[in-house]
Order: structure tokens, then sequence, then C-alpha cells
């Protein structure tokens, strides 16, 4: 699993201008897509020789002008036990504050690698400022500039001491990983406890810290299955356990290995914007999802309960059209007996590969159909299509014009490709690239 970099400090010193900068673009999970939730405060950073998962956490709790402090002390405490490295950022134009002092004194007692950060640093006058920082008793600083860049690159030299190397992918050929994620409360142990058929027991029997992820093997229909750990599940510090409500990096963590995600939804509450947040994650990673709505025992009901919960959920997962939903009670295993069957099913469409024949019989049938749109006055070509990727099914198609083409067209191919081959129920993915011919 990636290490976690936690970006924490007082509002308005720029840590959204940093996580922005090392991001390498504006926060979006997937621009063209609509209803994609936008609001980001977490990213996998891969541009770098060593990736990492960047937290921005003063996005998990809304801004509350009478908690402010409160809400910092919160954020700290939260990064300080989830975070690998800790970036601690203090704004040169406000000099230091006791905000800040507070802040530093908690740190200095934690075992973990912490950088000290000074923003907003654009010339050589706010450099002299930065020296009343040194009343922290810090040895080393880093003034930078989130907003131009302007000492970036000596934070990211120093950074990937303390980032191991991209991890080997050590799972078995043919077993299917699964996750079972969702916001505290929701019943995930619980199903958890019914998909694997016996009480699991929650305290961590392994060596190693209460961080470290537990994975369950199981076979179904003689097929090997692994779930991973999360939130919830395994035992947890104190701190955690007050604060997971702002937190969604055990999701995150989880999510990095696993093929199948199931996105656990209380049918009481309904879908939360921390939801959507997450399930954007688990979109833009590829992975493929299924929603389960669980406590359908609870909510009263009549003939036209699910659909109008069906319509709210798919309203609110617009860039999800795919993705499987399915209605249980972990606690009576109301439906929880169908769950197997759809990642089975889910999976064999996320694992599936396409002849290179089908594919351009298919691309010809598409392209003469609706024939994409004329550019500066020149018609963009397909040359031919092959799949580069399985997990998610990802093809790549050569053109003349591969920048030029339309989201709308990208769409269409979209829906062709999951109508044409049946991939009904997960992500698929396309790669445009020229092959060095002209027109």
């Amino acid at each position: 699993m990636l290490p976690v970099v936690a970006i924490i400090g007082r509002p308005n010193v720029g840590k959204s201008t940093l996580f922005n900068r090392l991001l390498g673009r504006r926060k979006a999970i997937v621009e063209d897509i609509p209803g994609v939730t936008r609001d980001r405060h977490y990213a996998e950073i891969t541009r770098f020789s060593r990736p990492f998962l960047l937290i921005d956490t003063g996005g998990f709790e809304p801004a509350s002008d009478d908690r402010l402090l409160i809400q910092m002390r919160e954020q700290s405490q939260l990064a300080i036990e989830e975070a690998d490295v800790i970036f601690f950022l203090m704004d040169v134009k406000e000099g230091l504050t006791p905000s800040d002092e507070d802040v530093a004194k908690m740190l200095r007692r934690i075992d973990k690698p912490v950088f000290y950060l000074i923003n907003k640093v654009d010339g050589e006058k706010q450099e002299a400022a930065t020296v009343e920082f040194y009343a922290l008793g810090i040895d080393k600083f880093y003034s930078l500039s989130a907003e131009h860049g302007r000492g970036i690159n000596d934070l990211l030299a120093d950074l990937e001491e303390f980032l191991p190397p991209a991890a080997e992918n050590n799972e078995l050929e043919g077993e299917v990983r699964m996750a079972v994620i969702g916001r505290p409360n929701v019943g995930k142990s619980s199903l958890v406890n019914r998909l694997l058929g016996y009480e699991r027991v929650v305290a961590n029997p392994t060596p190693g810290t209460t961080r470290d992820s537990i994975d369950t093997p199981f076979m179904y229909n003689d097929k090997r299955y692994v779930l991973i750990d999360t939130a919830g599940i395994r035992r947890k510090g104190k701190v955690s356990q007050t604060l997971e409500k702002y937190s969604a990096v055990n999701a995150l963590k989880a999510m990095d290995r696993a093929h199948v995600v199931l996105m656990v939804i209380d049918a009481v509450e309904g879908v939360t914007d921390q939801d959507l947040a997450v399930a954007g994650y688990a979109y833009e990673k590829g992975r493929a999802l299924i929603l389960v709505v669980n406590k359908w025992d609870l909510p009263e009901k009549d003939n036209k309960t699910m659909g109008i919960f069906v319509a709210e959920v798919r309203r609110r997962f617009k860039y999800l059209p795919f993705a499987p939903l399915v209605f249980v009670s972990a606690l009576t295993g109301q439906r929880v007996a169908k769950i197997m069957p759809m990642v089975a099913e889910v999976y064999e469409e996320f694992d599936r590969r396409v002849s290179t024949p089908r594919l351009n019989k298919g691309l010809e049938e598409f392209t003469q159909k609706n024939p994409p749109s004329m550019v500066r006055g020149q018609r963009i070509k397909f040359y031919y299509a092959v799949q580069g990727a399985v997990r998610p099914p990802t093809f790549v198609l050569f053109t003349n014009r591969p920048d030029d083409i339309h989201f709308s067209y990208q769409r269409y191919l979209i829906n062709c490709f999951r109508e044409k081959f049946a991939f009904d129920r997960v992500p698929i993915r396309l790669q445009f690239k020229g092959r060095g011919k002209a027109g």
C-alpha cells in the first residue's frame, strides 16, 4: 500500500495550493465525466520516482468559524495517527502564530518524519521573514512558494528518503482481491462476517502495529478470494476511533490493492459527500465497484421505496452508471448471498480480453455509424485498436489526431464498447495514440 503524506496547518496557509502543486494539476477526478465529485482532498501522486498518497487534512471537516482552532488540533491528531510523513505548513505573511506553536509542540512528541514548511516565500524579503520561525526550536525548515513552485524540488528530494520504493505486486495469479469500504457504522464488519461465514476476531492477531492491514483469504466456487481489511474491522487507537468520521485514509489504502470494491451505503442515512469522494477515488483508480445498500431492513417501505432509493443513488453517483446496486441487511442476512455471485461476474468482466480482430471490426462499425467531427478542416481517422490492459479493460485507439478527440465522442465510443463487448458493469478506459502518420 502507498505511504501516506498528510498536509496539516491553519486555514488559508496554502494547503490546497501545495496539494495541487504536488499533484501537478488542479483538483479533479476526471474533468470530462459529468457528475464526478470535484472536491478532492486526497490523491495518488505517481509523477515522481516514489509514489505516495497525499492527504489535505483541512478538507475532511467543514470549517466552522467558532471551532477553527479545535478543528486544526483534531486534523493534526488525525494526521499524526494515520500518516507516515507529515507536512506542517505555515504562512510567512501571517508570521508565527500561537496556533502554529501549539501544533509544533504536539508534533515534537511523535516518532514520525515531520517536514516544517513555511509557505508564500516568493523572494528575498519573505525569506528574511522566516527567521522568527526558528523560535519553534526546529533544526530545519523548508521555505517555499506553493503557488510558484519555489523550493518544491528540494522538499521532494528530501521526502524521497522517507518513502519506500514502489511495492512489488505479490498477489497470486487468479486470486480476486476485495475491499469493503464505507463510513463508520454502516455495517462493514457485520457484512464481512456474513461474507466469510463466521464471526471474525476484531483484534489484530498478527505481529505489527494496529495500522497493519490484515488480508483474509477464502474460497468461493473453487476460486480464491482475498478480503482486504478496512477501517472498523481491525483494532484502532483512541484518536482514530474519535476522529474516524473525518478520515477516508483507510478506505483509500485498502483500494490500492483491491480489484473489486464493495461500497457500503447506509440505507437510513443515504449517500453522503464522503461516500461520493471515496467512490470517486476508486473510479479514478479504475476499480470495479459494487454499491451495497446495507440496513435495508430498517426503513419503512411500500412498493415505491426501492425505486425512489435507486433513483437517488443513481443521481448522486452519476459517474458510476455501470456499478451494480444491491440492497442487503448484514444483520438479518437478507440478500447477502447475492453479493459473491455478483463479485464473480463483475470480476470476469473486469479481467476479460477481447481479440484484436473483434475490436477492429467493432471500431469500424462505431465510426461508420457516427463519424467523428472535423477538426480545423481535417477529418479524424481511426486506424486500428488493441486492448492494452485488463483490470480495468483498457483499449488503445491509434488515430491521426489523438489530442483532438472531443470528450463527447470519447463517451460515445465508451458506450459502444460497453454494448458491443458486454462490459456492462465495470469501468473501461480509452487511450488515443498517434502512429506517426500524417493526415
